[in-house]
């Protein structure tokens, strides 16, 4: 129960990426949400009537702007995980690995939270080299299990 004497509700969150590797490089986002500095891969929330493929696909447009072909689903969340901002949900990710329909022309960066504005909530992009690429660049569980995981593939 919660301090007002009410049982809280319990949710869930769909959460649906994107794996992008190019040129044997992994695509991550720096972002920093409510002032929490963190590393994930690149994408966002399920909404509403929306299927996964179509999230993963609004979702880098959104951010990159360009456009993607999901090339095969890679994993989906398998274990408990709750939310890091809302002790009352549990997260299930969806993860795919993803191509850019045209060369990618976006701005990266190549040091970890090289914000440009400084502001509560903001993204760049890096590339990681997929040798390089390790389970403690990730902030969260559910993706340092899946670097692990393509470290594993690769």
């Amino acid at each position: 129960m919660d301090q007002a004497g009410k049982v809280p509700v319990k949710t869930f969150t769909v959460r649906v990426y994107g794996i992008c590797i190019y040129h044997d490089k992994v695509l991550v986002s720096d972002e920093r949400i409510r002032g929490m500095e963190i590393t994930k891969f690149p994408g966002g929330g399920l909404e509403f009537g929306e299927g996964t493929i179509d999230c993963i696909r609004r979702e880098f447009v959104e951010e990159t702007g360009q456009e993607i072909r999901v090339i095969r689903h890679f994993y989906t969340t398998d274990f408990f995980v709750e939310s890091a901002f809302n002790p009352n949900s549990q997260v299930f990710s969806i993860y795919y690995l993803v191509e850019f329909l045209a060369e990618p022309v976006f701005g990266v960066k190549h040091k970890k939270f090289d914000f440009l504005r400084h502001t509560d909530d903001e993204f760049v992009f890096r590339w990681i080299p997929l040798n390089d690429l390790s389970e403690s660049d990730f902030t969260f569980v559910i993706d340092r299990k899946v670097a692990g995981m393509l470290r594993e593939s690769a």
